[in-house]
């Protein structure tokens, strides 16, 4: 298993990357390429998120309807990494592997997690076993381990992420499941008529220049955000949009806000 796996929009390595898998992460298998100049490459649909793409099939590790069924059972119980980054050792061979913050560990039990019959060690101060809080003390707790983290577009792990891959990581440790997306993320929840109703954790949304819902970031308070574009930050917000001081302009334009 590998702690990261690229899904991008094409059966190539130079192709987009749409998102990523992360550790012990389901998919399903919509065909194979194999009769094609790419033989390795295979179409797949994430079942955490709907997100579909192609992996290099060397990353994957194929599972019976049995482990599957059984797997899939597990991870709705599952502890997850707290921490943008964590390591964990395996049992079987002493290696490492690092593991970004939301990998779910199955069959969590102090400090030991088990995946398809190997077990692993991983520090527990690494770790939550049930979903967080959600309030402006838990939110800014978490969310500052996750400054200045860089933007990738398709990331969701410590090394990269784009503006929904860090909503929908962050949120997943308060127990709210997101869609991948930004625009996807928009239809969730309910809507905040206003910045001055707005309660930590709620998602502001932002347009691009043709209307379309194009960034998403977490609310602090009526007047801070945090997001990530070019680097998970904190700025100012207000009913026009993301305030950026170094330049001294509006960023990005404010167009709703839900609560999830």
């Amino acid at each position: 298993m590998h702690s990261i796996v690229p899904v991008r929009a094409e059966a190539r390595e130079a192709a987009e990357q749409n998102t990523q898998m992360l550790f012990g992460e389901l998919c399903q298998i919509i065909n194979h390429k194999s009769q094609t100049t790419n033989p390795k490459w295979t179409h797949v649909r994430l079942e955490s998120d709907g997100q579909e793409g192609w992996v290099d099939e060397k990353m994957l590790t194929p599972m019976s309807e049995e482990e599957y069924t059984t797997y899939r059972e597990a991870l709705k119980s599952a502890a997850m990494v707290a921490f943008p980054m964590a390591y964990a050792m395996s049992e079987n061979n002493g290696q490492t592997i690092p593991l970004t913050a939301g990998t779910k560990l199955t069959h969590y039990q102090d400090g030991r997690f088990e995946v398809l019959g190997v077990g692993f060690r991983i520090d527990p101060t690494m770790v939550v076993t049930s979903p967080r809080e959600l309030n402006q003390d838990s939110l800014l707790q978490t969310v500052r381990f996750f400054l200045n983290v860089p933007y990738l577009w398709g990331g969701k792990n410590a090394l990269g992420m784009d503006c929904s891959g860090f909503t929908q990581v962050v949120m997943s440790l308060f127990g709210r499941l997101l869609k991948r997306n930004a625009s996807e993320q928009a239809t969730q929840g309910e809507e905040v008529a206003s910045l001055a109703q707005a309660k930590a954790g709620d998602l502001a949304f932002f347009d691009h220049e043709d209307g379309r819902i194009s960034h998403v970031g977490i609310v602090i308070d009526a007047e801070r955000i945090i997001h990530c574009s070019g680097r998970v930050k904190v700025e100012k917000i207000d009913n026009t949009g993301i305030y950026n001081a170094e330049r001294g302009e509006y960023t990005h334009h404010l167009v709703t806000l839900r609560r999830v």
